[in-house]
């Protein structure tokens, strides 16, 4: 049975975010995504443009959070397109990989620890992203509108449609239809989130059994094989060599997506907190509850993952340098433990992450995230 650290649920639902090899699938799913989630922005636009006044701020906040959440989406979805060969290169990496695990029981052992975690975080985020999008539009689905009484239809976004809806039937249709589309946009979202940390979990992975492969190095049965020695240092190197290559396929792959969540998600982590924040003490605060405090948290916890992510590969790949000075280089000849200190010396330079090559990703970063959005919270406090 073929293994891997990304789920098969992702997999399966690759093709249906325009991400594959089927020429006909691949096409409708980015046409339907490039189609709809551009009308949403279209619909956004418009309603800036018509409550564009003091006494809608509020509302206008709301439709920034909105139209946010969905451009991040299929700007997300077009940066994976565009590296979908990058991507394809980088799964065959791991493809071999589990091949080659295969081969040692240790290692399988290792991975497939891995796997099991990646797939509760799988787990973990589907029915986050699917509870959050659930509250966000329960509150509007089940209100009693009664559209002969109302001049603007309320909808689960803060839209204005081109169109109008004359009928109780067509109205719930379109609700419907919008929690629908809400829910697969978050999917797609947090497709590509889960596929990020199932690679650096791989990645991870791989540097234990690295770790474990210079613990073992020079067992009592080869210490005097000088042939054996060589040939297990050049499959360490050749292991770490290829770490190092899907770290960097990772960091091309997404250094520009995480650039996208760093900026995205301070001004969305301030607009549901100014939300949070002034519907304390009204009415609807139940409502505002409702809708904007899982969609915080899945925000948060999105930039949270990906600047763990990048301190998780920058430790973990400074620990191959330990591994490497506490193995038993003392047992080699002087010119084969010198081969050793180029794998110290490159383990030097830690493996990172950055968002759009200009800032590295790490727990710091987050902590920078949350103190700039709180500042910007301050501000729209005041302007209110």
């Amino acid at each position: 049975m073929t293994k891997s650290t990304i789920n098969r649920i992702v997999f399966r639902m690759l093709p249906w975010c325009g991400i594959g090899s089927d020429g006909i699938i691949i096409l409708i799913s980015r046409l339907f995504w490039i189609i709809t989630l551009g009308f949403i922005g279209f619909c956004h636009c418009l309603y800036f443009t018509t409550h564009l006044n003091a006494q809608n701020f509020f509302n206008l906040v709301d439709c920034l959070c909105s139209f946010l959440a969905h451009a991040k989406v299929i700007t997300k979805l077009i940066a994976f397109w565009v590296n979908q060969r990058k991507f394809v290169e980088t799964l065959m990496l791991i493809t071999d990989d589990w091949n080659d695990c295969a081969k040692n029981d240790i290692s399988m052992r290792v991975m497939t620890d891995k796997a099991k975690i990646s797939n509760r975080i799988t787990n973990i985020i589907f029915i986050l992203h699917t509870v959050t999008i659930a509250a966000y539009c329960i509150g509007t689905i089940i209100a009693d509108v009664d559209i002969t009484d109302k001049i603007e239809l309320p909808l689960i976004n803060k839209l204005v449609l081109p169109f109008s809806v004359n009928t109780q039937r067509v109205y719930r249709a379109m609700l419907i239809i919008e929690s629908i589309h809400m829910i697969l946009t978050n999917w797609a979202s947090g497709v590509i989130n889960i596929i990020f940390l199932a690679m650096i979990i791989h990645v991870g992975g791989q540097m234990d059994v690295l770790q474990h492969w210079l613990a073992e190095f020079i067992p009592k049965e080869i210490e005097n094989e000088q042939k054996s020695i060589i040939i297990t240092i050049n499959k360490i190197i050749l292991k770490h060599q290829k770490i190092i290559q899907i770290s960097e396929s990772i960091e091309s792959l997404y250094t520009y997506i995480a650039l996208l969540i760093f900026a995205s998600n301070t001004i969305l982590m301030c607009s549901l907190g100014f939300l949070i924040v002034t519907a304390l003490g009204t009415d609807d605060i139940m409502e505002q509850m409702m809708k904007c405090l899982l969609f915080f948290m899945s925000t948060n916890l999105e930039a949270f993952i990906f600047c763990y992510a990048g301190e998780y590969l920058n430790s973990k790949s400074k620990e191959i340098g330990f591994a490497t000075y506490n193995c038993a280089w003392y047992n080699l000849k002087s010119k084969d433990s010198r081969i050793l200190l180029l794998i110290i010396l490159r383990s030097q330079k830690q493996l990172t992450l950055t968002a759009g090559k200009i800032m590295d990703l790490t727990l710091e970063s987050f902590t920078s995230i949350m103190n700039a959005s709180g500042s910007y919270l301050s501000v729209l406090l005041a302007i209110q």
